[in-house]
């Protein structure tokens, strides 16, 4: 593919792009802090595709860029990369974390319980227009629970292992450092499990619900069952250089079992993990890891098919490649085209196409 390097138009384009940033106006501190705050799930979306947990730069990034959620990942991602690796956390078990939100659709007596926590699941969706003719719109309090709810709640799919309804983890112990990083390592197939869940953890939002959707909708291998979904707070634990565990603090994670029946050896479990809380992701990531095994070649619950076409940036890149000028190829493909008419009237005897009639002149 041939591309033709745009010259002679340095001031176009400079003003081009001093036309996009007169849109967004003046941002400072305050811009940034407000939509942090007013926007938590755009910033949560922001940060799990960026792989970075920082809501003040994620937020910074969405208005930087006006709110274009790609543009923003490429300037996260691109901040990422200058900034140093300082130490791996301890893994982190889903019942050790500070738990928000814990339902299943797959148990109704669940150890632990359902949680709903905060959600709009069973709400009316009703645009608030009042707003528009300057009454606020103020969400009424939260009425205290009778007693706290546990901060921590068992693992649902090791209840079912102790049941014998799901096959035990692997009991090969993983060394973390050994972990690859995909952030530094190129994605290769058939992919590692670890990068197959690292690919899932920041892939497009929008892509995984559409080829998650396929596979709920029969265009997959297995119909998921959500086993498990879970919002909560994640402690990350690191090791001080003199030997002493500490934590560095919280951050919001989303994670989600789904389960199938059509397993020989009981339920089969898919899982997907991400940075900030985002139910739709998750839950559609986990159908596409719970299809994935056994999956046909280029079906759209195979492997390398999805993990390829859910990356936001280098999908997004190849898309906006397309504006590039391809002058070259393009009159390349049109000559070929002439040439191809050409030869084939020829063949036939047909006459060439008739001249334009031109006008005569006026007296």
């Amino acid at each position: 593919m041939a591309y033709v390097a745009t010259r002679g138009g340095e001031r176009a384009i400079e003003q081009a792009e001093r036309l996009y940033r007169a849109r967004m106006g003046t941002i400072d501190a305050a811009r940034v802090a407000e939509i942090e705050a007013a926007l938590p799930a755009l910033v949560d979306r922001v940060m799990g595709e960026a792989s970075l947990y920082a809501r003040d730069l994620a937020a910074l990034a969405l208005a930087q860029t006006g709110g274009d959620i790609y543009e923003a990942l490429l300037l996260l991602r691109a901040w990422r990369t200058t900034q140093p690796r300082l130490q791996v956390a301890e893994p982190i078990a889903p019942d050790g974390t500070f738990t928000h939100r814990r339902i299943s659709a797959a148990f109704k007596d669940i150890p632990g319980g359902q949680i709903l926590g905060p959600t709009l699941d069973y709400a009316h969706r009703l645009l608030a227009t009042e707003v528009l003719d300057g009454m606020p719109h103020v969400p009424p309090p939260v009425t205290p629970a009778e007693a706290p709810c546990h901060a921590t709640h068992p693992s649902l799919a090791a209840w079912q292992q102790a049941q014998g309804l799901l096959q035990p983890p692997d009991p090969v112990a993983v060394d973390r450092n050994e972990i690859p990083d995909l952030t530094r390592e190129p994605l290769l197939f058939p992919a590692k499990r670890a990068h197959s869940l690292q690919s899932l953890a920041r892939a497009d939002t929008g892509g995984l619900l559409s080829l998650g959707y396929s596979a709920m909708r029969g265009y997959g291998n297995a119909h998921p069952t959500v086993n498990e979904l879970r919002l909560s707070e994640a402690e990350l634990r690191v090791a001080h250089p003199n030997g002493t565990v500490f934590s560095a603090g919280r951050v919001p994670v989303s994670q989600a079992e789904v389960v199938t029946t059509r397993g020989k050896d009981g339920l089969r479990l898919g899982f997907c993990a991400t940075l900030g809380w985002n139910e739709i992701k998750v839950i559609a990531g986990a159908t596409l890891d719970l299809n994935a095994p056994g999956a046909a070649k280029g079906s759209p619950v195979e492997q390398e098919f999805v993990l390829y076409h859910t990356e936001p940036v280098e999908a997004s890149g190849f898309c906006i490649h397309f504006k590039l000028p391809h002058y070259v190829t393009f009159q390349s493909a049109l000559d070929n085209l002439r040439a191809a008419r050409a030869n084939a009237a020829e063949a036939w005897g047909a006459p060439g196409p008739a001249p334009v009639p031109q006008e005569e002149p006026a007296e």
